[in-house]
């Protein structure tokens, strides 16, 4: 069994190609949750749902988020009663996070929940939330917190950022089958996500790092940084908020604790030395997915790297 450490977009890529090449039933993935956000009286979990629609085959390629093909008429009649509309919800999206909050709303956890989702979309992955208690990313800025998707979405990311935080993250508990998917898997993926606010959040459940220590199985990273840029989205103002070189040789210094390989672009070859000085084993490979066939091909090449 392989286990994934997943945020969004990246990760859903990756996770596609990987089941391409294996079984979906021997794939784990525990999703990040640091991201949920309740709006309107709903609860959405964008990392969760990104991971789900991409592995169901309804994901909106171009956005990259949604359900292909949706409409926004939900979203067009809010703007009109005065709501707020900065985080796009589709028509058929909203169709999942009615059925999440009326689930949780019953006494569901977000396991249960998560789960009855993927299976009825027909997803054979298992899909784990990170914790079924809520742990929230905050980011501090001049202006004061705000939630994650305030700062990604809403500020669109230009914002000063002064610290982060995972809030609710010491009272959590890991998911139910969190801890022994990392313990019994023969091998651990952190998919290229955000090191700071998708895989950090994570991290921060407490168990998670423990087990990461602990497990026999080879823990292999794929860097989310390529040529001193973050292939998309905020990791690299995150980065170097947190002090980290905005490269792989910062994420592995993120992760140096448990981490055993880390497969980064060609570009980045030149990073090896300081990578061995972490104590991880660097893997070269085109690491941009920009179709299905690269995606697929470097699934293929962290399988050889896995042996």
């Amino acid at each position: 069994m392989i286990t994934a450490l997943a945020g969004g977009t990246g990760a859903a890529k990756l996770l596609r190609g990987l089941v391409a090449l294996i079984a979906p039933a021997d794939l784990t993935v525990i999703g990040n949750t640091g991201d949920d956000i309740e709006l309107w009286g709903l609860h959405v979990s964008p990392d969760l749902d990104t991971v789900t629609y991409t592995l169901a085959g309804l994901i909106d390629e171009a956005k990259g988020w949604g359900v292909r093909d949706d409409t926004f008429h939900c979203l067009q009649g809010m703007a009109a009663f005065g709501e707020q509309t900065w985080f796009n919800l589709g028509d058929r999206d909203l169709a999942t996070h009615l059925f999440r909050t009326e689930s949780l709303r019953r006494g569901a956890t977000l396991s249960a929940v998560t789960d009855a989702i993927r299976r009825s979309l027909g997803v054979r992955s298992r899909l784990l939330p990170m914790s079924d208690q809520p742990v929230r990313t905050k980011i501090r800025s001049t202006t004061g917190w705000l939630t994650f998707q305030e700062f990604f979405v809403k500020e669109k990311g230009q914002v000063e950022i002064l610290e982060v935080a995972y809030e609710g993250a010491d009272a959590a508990l890991p998911a139910p089958g969190v801890l022994d998917a990392i313990s019994h898997a023969r091998a651990v993926l952190i998919c290229p996500s955000n090191p700071v606010t998708s895989i950090g959040p994570i991290l921060a459940v407490p168990g998670v790092v423990g087990a990461l220590k602990e497990t026999r199985a080879v823990v292999l990273a794929l860097s989310p940084i390529v040529a001193g840029a973050a292939v998309s989205g905020p990791a690299g103002a995150l980065m170097a908020a947190r002090g980290l070189p905005v490269s792989p040789a910062g994420v592995a210094r993120a992760y140096s604790e448990w981490l055993d390989v880390m497969v980064i672009d060609r570009r980045d070859q030149g990073l090896t030395p300081e990578l061995l000085q972490f104590g991880v084993s660097p893997v070269v490979a085109d690491t941009l997915m920009t179709d299905r066939q690269r995606e697929v091909a470097l699934a293929r090449a962290v399988l050889e790297a896995l042996g």
